[in-house]
């Protein structure tokens, strides 16, 4: 039997109830956007094997996601974020990269050693990002000490990988994983790929002399807040056999998604900040470095509580995220627990959302 990427199914075969849908929402898009500005660049700090390093996150616009033009994830609103026409240019994207290096250099003190390169969509894909934009990309950031790579498991490959180990980079390959179970992946995530095809990244990436960043995606649509907790820890489990930072990102509603569809028809709650800080507690003794940013916390859209404990828990999370403390957590407490633990007790697939 064939093995189906995300080519068949941009030909309209595989997942075509989700496709067909996610294509109907994301025609709503009017915005239009500048193909030589990048889509966001932040400055932050991360932890890595080597430490606790000042980074540089960027996040290319390089015309979007292979698999969202097919349909895609039905929590992933990013390609709409792209350029029309699906390509930008090699001088494009180093002018994306320019506009990245002076935000940096305005608001820095000094350059950031960890560098991190996403593009709503696959890196290596080299329909999205040139192998010559690639090598220059790797040329650019050589005297940094550390990069992390954003793709899909399709295309990762160990000569396009050794790009950027050659010139000294330590590399690592952000791998959207999202769960290590096929069947949530496929039928709640609608992502193409399985597991095995992870373990298949991850060995090509340690032939190239680089590492493996999976991220977790936490409570996708149709899962329970019990049930997505479960399928979490375990998947957190799984994916620290082959990668040294497991990164669970909490589901945020984005415009143009599913998840946005479900959540303004009342069939979608993000998840709960005290599930996060359940999870990494739980976690917290696998061989690997796990960490969580929740996007948009405390908000309706985010992962939030009742609103008045949202901030409180959201520090303990990036101090656990800094030192893998899970005591951290034994430092907040609201009367909302008692909310949350009746949902974690009794929420269903068939009854919820319990609250909002």
């Amino acid at each position: 039997m064939s093995k189906q990427g995300p080519d068949v199914y941009e030909q309209g075969r595989g997942m075509d109830a989700h496709n067909k849908v996610m294509r109907e929402i994301r025609a709503k898009k009017q915005r239009t956007y500048d193909p030589h500005e990048p889509t966001r660049v932040w400055l932050d700090e991360d932890n890595t094997p080597d430490g606790v390093y000042q980074s540089l996150t960027i996040i290319l616009n390089t015309g979007g996601c292979r698999w969202a033009r097919a349909g895609g994830c039905t929590m992933c609103g990013y390609v709409s974020e792209s350029v029309e026409g699906g390509s930008v240019t090699h001088e494009q994207l180093m002018d994306q990269i320019q506009v990245c290096l002076d935000h940096e250099e305005e608001r820095a003190d000094e350059t950031a050693d960890l560098i991190k390169i996403y593009t709503s969509g696959s890196f290596l894909d080299e329909r999205e990002v040139s192998a010559k934009s690639r090598k220059a990309i790797a040329e650019t950031f050589a005297d940094r000490k550390r990069i992390v790579l954003e793709s899909l498991p399709d295309f990762v490959k160990e000569d396009r990988v050794a790009d950027f180990v050659d010139v000294g980079l330590n590399t690592d390959i952000a791998v959207g994983l999202e769960t290590a179970t096929d069947r949530v992946r496929r039928d709640c995530v609608n992502k193409y790929f399985d597991f095995e095809d992870f373990i298949a990244a991850s060995e090509e990436a340690d032939r190239a002399g680089a590492g493996i960043k999976a991220y977790l995606l936490f409570k996708p649509p149709f899962l329970s807040e019990p049930e997505a907790v479960e399928d979490m820890i375990s998947s957190i489990e799984r994916c620290a056999e082959y990668a040294h930072t497991v990164s669970m990102n909490p589901t945020n509603v984005q415009r143009y998604t599913m998840v946005n569809e479900l959540f303004h028809n009342s069939g979608y709650r993000p998840p709960w900040l005290w599930s996060v800080a359940h999870i990494l507690r739980e976690t917290a003794d696998v061989d690997a470095i796990v960490v969580s940013d929740p996007v948009g916390h405390g908000q309706e859209r985010g992962a939030h509580n009742c609103g008045e404990c949202d901030d409180r828990v959201q520090l303990a999370i990036k101090d656990f995220d800094l030192r893998q403390d899970p005591s951290v957590f034994d430092q907040v407490s609201c009367d909302c627990e008692e909310t949350w633990e009746l949902v974690m007790a009794h929420e269903t697939s068939f009854n919820m959302p319990l609250t909002n």
